[in-house]
């Protein structure tokens, strides 16, 4: 009678990972220094963002509790800033106006990036044409607002020399409390929609084709597919495109400062540009612009937060 003797399990365990260790290397000294070699190829960019994000972010946090003219040490306040920014006109006047200027930028801003989406997807395949459509966005804000409004211009204008042949007057575009929002929403427009599209059509090439035959069987019409197929499984890609423009339409800034300094009569005197004002002109103000800082910070958490929880970001109709 033969009698096999049968190992332990806690044997068999250690044999087996000592044979992977093996196998692997992963027990080996030279090994063992991969995580260090690791920390020290992301060294050079965390330090560079706790110099360039970290710390400044900690410090704002600290100087909206203070009042600090640059001059003179931060002194320490508590909540006076906030106390103050609740009964600041100014501040809730600029707010109205950055909530006018995101509401256009988003909802002209989303329409015209689908339907250029739409078109690039159903129409053509050119690399050259999205490679057009996305150059409006690598132009910075400032160049982008320095050519609108020469282009804009009154005077030289080519847009309103046009408009003077058609109507025998200009129309003052950045120089009008009625023009100068829905024209400062049609730049920023003009610059993130492509950006915009592209994420867009990326999401129309994850839908299968085969939805769409199912569509066409069923008698269908395009407009029927559009509206029952394509925005419902496109929903994430559009809820991350709003959120983003959201996000991107609250810190407008470039643009402003370029073209109208927040005038005419402070119609567009948008937060960030507001923000700046109290930090670098006047009596610099740094503690009470640092508190609005703060203050925008929660409306844009708080705003994605809602839009993500209201747009169901993280479903999809495909699953």
């Amino acid at each position: 009678m033969v009698t096999v003797e049968v190992a332990p399990p806690e044997r068999v365990t250690r044999t087996k990972r000592a044979s992977r260790t093996r196998d692997t290397g992963l027990g080996s000294p030279a090994h063992r220094k991969d995580p260090l070699v690791a920390w020290l190829l992301i060294a050079p960019a965390m330090l560079g963002f706790l110099l360039f994000v970290g710390y400044p972010t900690v410090r704002g946090i600290f100087l909206a509790f203070t009042n600090f003219d640059v001059l003179d040490p931060p002194k320490w306040v508590g909540l006076q800033n906030f106390n103050d920014l609740i009964h600041d006109g100014a501040f809730w006047n600029s707010l109205f106006v950055t909530v006018y200027f995101v509401i256009l930028t988003v909802v002209i801003g989303t329409i015209v990036s689908l339907a250029t989406a739409v078109v690039l997807h159903r129409l053509t395949a050119s690399t050259v044409i999205r490679g057009l459509i996305i150059l409006p966005f690598l132009v910075s804000g400032v160049v982008a607002g320095t050519i609108w409004a020469w282009v804009l211009d009154p005077s030289l204008g080519i847009v309103n020399l046009v408009i003077t042949k058609i109507f025998g007057h200009p129309i003052l575009f950045l120089g009008s409390r009625q023009w100068v929002i829905p024209t400062l929403a049609l730049i920023s427009v003009w610059k993130s929609m492509g950006y915009n599209a592209i994420i867009i059509f990326a999401g129309l090439q994850t839908i299968p084709p085969t939805i769409y035959e199912a569509g066409r069987l069923d008698g269908a019409s395009e407009f029927k597919m559009f509206r029952h197929l394509t925005l419902p499984l496109l929903r994430p890609i559009m809820a991350l495109v709003v959120v983003l423009s959201v996000i991107g339409a609250f810190q407008v800034f470039d643009i402003v400062q370029v073209t109208t300094k927040g005038g005419p009569a402070n119609a567009s005197n948008v937060l960030q540009q507001r923000i700046y004002d109290t930090a670098f002109s006047g009596n610099l103000n740094f503690g009470y612009a640092s508190a609005m800082s703060l203050g925008l910070f929660a409306i844009l958490i708080v705003i994605t937060f809602l839009q993500v929880r209201l747009l169901r970001a993280s479903e999809s109709d495909l699953n």
